[in-house]
This record gives structure tokens, C-alpha cells and sequence, in this order.
């Protein structure tokens, strides 16, 4: 189990390195000049000159790259071009929202994903089954973006029933709570259709082995069948599915936080590119990369758990 965890680990941390030089690429690449955008037009050549020079920019490439990677490997990851602070302590304001926002979304579709599932495969080829495709497939194609807009119409706007904007008031958990409900349900959505797709593929694969028949001929409840063991190996690609999926949650919260003007990496992210702020936008996706493989980690080592040969394939 060490040996699993450590080769992962390693992994891992190559993963992240390979991200870092190539986010330092793309943030270098993105059009405009940062001086004039961070200065205003009325700059002078001088006031640029000492601004490239303060900020680093005026070096090499390769030094400012070596001078990116050190200041990491510190957990410094720079300063805010516009108000002077740290860009560590402004992801630090902003990552909590979007991170219970995942949470959320995570764990209320893969509860429903997994009970469907679960269902659909139970009562395969009947006209429940036939229903949870439709609703699960119907879930998949639907962007989140659309289901946000809609949700908010819907909701927020016609029936007013919950808060349209805003992360709630801070100290209120029932007020944060509410404003909870509609991205969560929007973020969520689409991952209803895919973990409830595979889990019920994975149990139709299980239920099919020597040991669940071996479990049957002893008498053993159906039930029991079910949650003991069936579930407990089908749920393993679920759990790889919900590792990469929290992942991509990161980066599919940024249309839930602009569409409900909710705080978060997203939209710091999308407003930072726009303002061309290097530091904070290499701070934050280097946090969020970083997020996304140690769920990815994490993932992992409870398949390993769950399924020791999975440790074996490494």
C-alpha cells in the first residue's frame, strides 16, 4: 500500500510540475501588455520602465521562469499588480467558496448518480430502467451554463423561492445555505447522467461474476448481494469518475459563479485574464491544478483500498 502511495505520489508531483512550466508559458502568451493595462494610458515610458523592472518582467524569460518556480517551491506566489497584495492570500478569500460550491454539487449528484444507478441496473431492460436513461442522458447533454440560466429564471426570478445572486451573509450558514441550492443543483446536474451511466454498467458487469452466483446459491439476501459486494467493486470506477470530477468541477464553477455573481477561483480567475494580472492568474491555477491532482490522489488510494489489484497496475 506504501509503495502504491508513494509511486502516486511521485506521479503526482511531476503532473504538477509539468503544469506549472506550462502555465507560465500560456499566462506569457495571452495577448495585451500588462504595464499599460495595470498603469492606465497617461504612463509614462519612465513610470513603465520602473514598473517592468519592479514586477520582474523586464528580465529574460528563463530567469523569470526560475524566479516563478523558487518563489513556489516558498509558497509565495506573488503579489496583486493592482492592490499590492499577496496573491496567496487573495485565492486563500476566494477558494473556500468555490470549494464548498464543488462539495455540494459532488455530493448531492453522486448520491442521486449512485442510487440510480443502482436501480437501473437492478431492473434492467424495464420500463424504469428505459426512464432513468432518458432522465440521466437527458442530464448529460444539458451544459451547465444553460441549466444555470434556467435554474435562475426559474427559480430566483418567476417563482422567487430562492436567493438569485451573492454567496449569503457571512455568519448566516441558513442564508449561505440557500444561496447554495441553485449552482449547486446547476453544477451537479450533468454529473447526476454521468455517474449514474456508470454505475449501472459496472453493476451489470458485476452482478455477472463467479461470486455474486457463488453468494445466491448460498441463499444469501438480495439485498445484501447488492450493497456488500456487487456495489463495492462497481463503485470502484466511480470513485476514479468523482476524483477527475471534482477536478473539472473546479473549472466548470466559473459559469455558476458569473451567472450567480458568486465569489470564487472561477471568477477570479476570469477577471484577473481580463485585467492581465499574471501573478494572480498563475497563483490561482496553479492552486486549482494542485486541487485537481490530489483528488486525483486521493481517488486512488481509496480504489486501492476498495480493490487491491488496482495497486498492482502501477
Amino acid at each position: 500500500m506504501w509503495v502504491y502511495f508513494l509511486k502516486r505520489l511521485g506521479l503526482s508531483i511531476a503532473i504538477i510540475a509539468v503544469a506549472m512550466s506550462i502555465l507560465f508559458v500560456i499566462t506569457h502568451m495571452i495577448p495585451g501588455d500588462p504595464v499599460s493595462v495595470a498603469l492606465g494610458p497617461r504612463a509614462t515610458a519612465s513610470m513603465k520602465e520602473e514598473y517592468r523592472a519592479r514586477m520582474g518582467i523586464d528580465l529574460p524569460v528563463y530567469i523569470q521562469y526560475g524566479r516563478f518556480v523558487s518563489n513556489v517551491l516558498q509558497g509565495n506566489l506573488g503579489q496583486d499588480v493592482f492592490s499590492g497584495l499577496s496573491v496567496l492570500d487573495i485565492v486563500k478569500r476566494q477558494l473556500p467558496h468555490t470549494v464548498i460550491l464543488v462539495c455540494v454539487a459532488i455530493g448531492w449528484s453522486a448520491t442521486l448518480g449512485i442510487i440510480l444507478g443502482c436501480f437501473s441496473a437492478v431492473r434492467r431492460n424495464s420500463v424504469l430502467d428505459r426512464i432513468i436513461g432518458v432522465i440521466t442522458v437527458g442530464a448529460i447533454a444539458i451544459p451547465s451554463f444553460v441549466v444555470s440560466l434556467y435554474a435562475l429564471l426559474i427559480f430566483a426570478v418567476t417563482l422567487r423561492v430562492l436567493p438569485a445572486i451573492g454567496a449569503g451573509e457571512s455568519g448566516d450558514i441558513l442564508d449561505q445555505l440557500k444561496h447554495l441550492v441553485l449552482p449547486g443543483f446547476a453544477l451537479g446536474l450533468g454529473w447526476v447522467g454521468y455517474i449514474a451511466r456508470l454505475v449501472r454498467a459496472s453493476m451489470l458487469e458485476v452482478m455477472g461474476e463467479n461470486f455474486i452466483r457463488a453468494a445466491r446459491a448460498y441463499g444469501l439476501p438480495e439485498r445484501a448481494i447488492i450493497a456488500r459486494y456487487a456495489l463495492k467493486i462497481a463503485i470502484v470506477p466511480t470513485v476514479t469518475l468523482l476524483g477527475v470530477g471534482i477536478g473539472n468541477m473546479l473549472s466548470g464553477a466559473l459559469f455558476a459563479e458569473i451567472v450567480f455573481a458568486r465569489p470564487g477561483i472561477g471568477k477570479l480567475i476570469y477577471d484577473m485574464v481580463l485585467m492581465r494580472n499574471y501573478p494572480v492568474v498563475q497563483g490561482a491555477v496553479l492552486v486549482t491544478t494542485a486541487l485537481f491532482v490530489v483528488s486525483a490522489l486521493i481517488a486512488d488510494m481509496i480504489n486501492s483500498y476498495l480493490d487491491p489489484r488496482v495497486r498492482a497496475s502501477l
